[in-house]
């Protein structure tokens, strides 16, 4: 699948399955480091780079949450790509706000999974790459290719996914949107909770938005939304 080695770390607990991952992750062309706990993951991160992160949630020694966490306090282009059989609607939630860009559920097909990581792994190149993506919207201005959002001078980082989504709303500002036509789009597939986790980072990028009156994403109930910026 891949043409060069992207590099990607594993963290999972389960070692027999954690082998079964990365066999089929270095048969698709990967390069993998298997950590068996979030503490080691850490410690792997500090001295390597990767290209993305796939984390199990419950993990002796910091759980993924954790592990997440620590990795954003480092960056904020990698992608992060949750691992885990929890798939209550608030550990979603908790998954997003702790940094996390994806989220797939035990048991998961293989299949599923180098999709989900091959799109990760393009959309990075493309960041990556000489063409710089840039928006100005009223007083914000977005670098898509940087992952940052300046305000009045003030500069915010921003994940992949919060990114992806901004982008999305900046290249149809101004038109309705519907749910379903801004979770294909951005993450891929339209399904109840990948719908709840696109409220999540819609709530995180208003508080963004607060600060130019002119810009606002405005909900239309039972449709989806508009994103009202100023010709």
């Amino acid at each position: 699948m891949q043409t060069s080695k992207a590099k990607i770390l594993l963290a999972e607990d389960d070692l027999s399955l954690g082998y079964v991952i990365k066999d089929n992750l270095v048969d698709a062309g990967y390069d993998v480091v298997l950590c068996p706990d979030g503490q080691a993951a850490i410690n792997k991160f500090d001295k390597n780079e990767f290209d993305i992160c796939l984390l199990d949630v419950m993990m002796p020694n910091k759980d993924g949450f954790a592990v997440a966490k620590k990795i954003r306090q480092q960056s904020d282009m990698i992608p992060i790509l949750f691992l885990t059989a929890k798939s209550l609607e608030e550990d979603r939630i908790k998954g997003f706000s702790s940094g996390a860009d994806d989220y797939i559920v035990k048991p998961f097909s293989m299949q599923e999974l180098l999709m989900r990581i091959d799109v990760f792994i393009r959309r990075s190149k493309k960041m990556y790459s000489d063409q710089s993506v840039s928006f100005t919207v009223g007083k914000l201005k977005f670098s898509y290719t940087d992952l940052k959002l300046t305000i009045n001078g003030e500069i915010f980082n921003l994940t992949q996914k919060e990114a992806d989504l901004l982008k999305f709303l900046c290249e149809h500002s101004n038109r309705i949107l519907k749910r379903e036509e801004v979770l294909l789009n951005v993450w891929g597939k339209d399904d109840y909770f990948l719908g709840r986790s696109m409220d999540v980072f819609i709530t995180k990028l208003r508080k963004h938005f607060k600060s130019d009156p002119e810009v606002n994403l405005e909900t239309i109930h039972g449709v989806g939304f508009r994103f009202n910026v100023p010709a």
